[in-house]
């Protein structure tokens, strides 16, 4: 343990350690893959002062439990679910909280329906919970990533003092080398399989083998948040651990690092390298410096071929590649896809309605930029943008007219069809998140806001004699989908009318109407677009046979309409399981579409 120029070793430090999680310390602990963040996580006042030292408002913290007992006192647990965690591979996995728990703090993950929970993994773990020193220690512990926001986790002493000596209370390290950063495997479930969001320690950088008998090797420097790269032999693809967001430069440093040992460790030259099409992803910059042949690749279009990697898939697909950003080969911000794809290229054939992304950056943390644009572009009148953007109290008349001037002369301004950021804007409308304090806050919590109105109305199914407060036909549910209309003179051929889901839902919320039935109906309009755009997709080219792929569908309520409609509709359905839908498995996609190259090219 160090501690302000002090340091225990052996015995004294472990007590030591527990004696300050128990009196509601922070310690930062060296595990197998980096260091953690830990405090007790039934103590509110020590998980605020994380949150505050961490400058994490809100974002869940992952949680630590010492056994099964503990686990299921506070979650609900499938046997699935209890195979996975109990397993050798130790992922923290997103389990549904107990109606009425209160083991756990609030402040653990504040208005979210799940906690992230995992079981010990090394022995350092198990002797914070059980060691014969009389200290009682609590049943749950925060375990969450050792780093300064943005940077890579920490691996060593040195690091740790630099970066966390200001977050922590003391520092418990051990002198195993740690050699590659591995940060913790974060898996949800769907329909009983595991549904994978964080693919690191435990699983990667264990390979995925294609049927397709391909010679050569290939790298791909993966996209720019959420990245791994992934390496390519033959038929063999080996996903990298997690390295991070590539905007701090130290992720950076810890990619490029992570690149040279896996290379060494699987004995590989690559022949080509394949990046992302944005110029200025610090990923492409990384991927230039490797001084071989560059070969760029459509970040959506990536999305569809890594889901299709995973399904060991080779023929034509449609693609569904909903995501926040990506940049298209149109210049533009593309984020809500409808493409033909195999390995060879694609086509798009559709998207969202496209409209004016203000704000650059920004505006994927502040949602009600988005809903002012979303207003403005149904309206076409300042006049009218103002009036309804003060009823909805989205922002000042001032902002909204400058937004407004923005969006008309485009300054700051760009086309976007990014179905992550339709999410955001219509969080705003519903009054749910006006802004997000970390990526996808706007739109999970409108997700969960659909979710617990579904659950609600299906309890009130189940009991009619209740006093019910929703009564109404299935029809009434959702604003009714106009379905698709035909894209203008551009690549695409058809274009889903989400302009008019959002004049629905901005009338009804005017109405008085209850946001959660209306994020319902928002996910169930939009699902139902996706249906007629698969519909248009398929009579156009004759292919049953559909990916979904991207961010968004890390939403389980969108995922599940859109794989039981298409399934009814008679179209088989490609999904995600053990590679994440995010930006964390496009590198995958990357290399599936570099050894195709490869073999076109010999």
């Amino acid at each position: 343990v160090y501690l302000a120029g002090r340091e225990e070793r052996g015995r004294e430090a472990i007590t030591y350690t527990r004696k300050i999680i128990a009196s509601g310390g922070i310690v930062a602990i060296k595990g197998i893959g980096g260091f953690h963040l830990c405090c007790d996580a039934t103590s509110e006042e020590a998980v605020q002062r994380l949150r505050q030292r961490k400058r994490r408002p809100v974002k869940p913290f992952a949680v630590m439990a010492q056994d099964m007992e503990a686990v299921k006192k506070i979650c609900k647990v499938s046997e699935e679910q209890e195979k996975i965690l109990t397993g050798h591979q130790k992922p923290i996995l997103l389990l549904d909280k107990l109606p009425g728990e209160t083991g756990l703090c609030e402040s653990i993950a504040p208005g979210n329906p799940k906690v992230g929970v995992m079981l010990p993994y090394a022995p350092v773990q198990l002797l914070l919970f059980h060691y014969d020193d009389g200290i009682r220690m609590p049943g749950l512990l925060v375990m969450t990533s050792g780093n300064t926001s943005g940077a890579p986790i920490c691996r060593d002493d040195e690091e740790a003092a630099e970066e966390l000596s200001h977050l922590c209370d003391c520092i418990l390290s051990h002198n195993r080398k740690i050699r590659i950063r591995a940060d913790d495997s974060v898996m949800d479930f769907y329909k009983g399989e595991p549904y994978m969001i964080r693919r690191s320690r435990g699983y990667a950088p264990l390979p995925f083998m294609v049927s397709t008998p391909w010679k050569g090797q290939v790298i791909a420097a993966g996209g720019e948040l959420k990245n791994t790269f992934c390496i390519g032999v033959d038929n063999r693809f080996y996903p990298s651990p997690y390295v991070g967001d590539l905007e701090d430069l130290r992720t950076v440093k810890a990619l490029k690092e992570t690149i040279g040992r896996l290379e060494t460790l699987l004995e590989v030259q690559p022949e080509v390298v394949v990046c992302d099409l944005h110029p200025k992803y610090n990923s492409t910059v990384v991927a230039e410096e490797l001084g071989l042949p560059v070969l760029r690749v459509q970040h959506h279009y990536a999305h569809i071929l890594s889901c299709m990697a995973e399904n060991d898939c080779e023929e034509k697909v449609i693609g569904v590649s909903f995501d926040g950003t990506g940049y298209g080969t149109d210049g533009t911000i593309w984020g809500g896809e409808l493409l033909v794809a195999d390995c060879q290229g694609f086509t798009r054939l559709g998207s969202i309605e496209p409209f004016v992304q203000v704000g650059g950056d920004i505006s994927a943390k502040e949602g009600w930029r988005i809903a002012v644009s979303l207003i403005w572009q149904n309206t076409g009148n300042l006049e009218k943008t103002l009036d309804t953007v003060r009823k909805l109290g989205l922002c000042t008349d001032q902002e909204a007219k400058v937004l407004v001037t923005m969006a008309q002369r485009k300054i700051n301004a760009v086309t976007s069809t990014s179905a992550g950021r339709l999410f955001d804007g219509v969080s705003a409308i519903l009054g749910i998140r006006r802004a997000s304090t970390f990526e996808g806050e706007a739109s999970t919590a409108l997700e969960f806001a659909a979710e617990a109105w579904r659950k609600q109305r299906e309890m009130q199914k189940k009991n009619p004699e209740e006093n019910l407060k929703i009564r109404m036909s299935e029809k009434e549910d959702i604003p009714e989908s106009t379905g698709i209309s035909e894209a203008s003179e551009d690549e695409r051929k058809f274009i889903l009318n989400t302009g008019e889901i959002v004049a629905y839902l901005v009338r009804a919320r005017l109405a008085g109407e209850d946001p959660g039935k209306l994020a319902y109906g928002f996910h169930r309009a939009l699902a139902d677009e996706i249906l007629a755009a698969c519909e248009e997709a398929e009579r156009q080219t004759g292919i049953r046979k559909v990916a979904l792929s991207g961010g968004v569908f890390q939403n389980r309520l969108l995922l599940e309409l859109v794989d039981d409609g298409l399934t009814e509709m008679g179209f088989k359905v490609l999904k995600h399981s053990l590679i994440p839908p995010n930006d964390g498995g496009i590198a995958l996609g990357q290399a599936v579409y570099g050894m195709a190259y490869v073999q076109r090219h010999r």
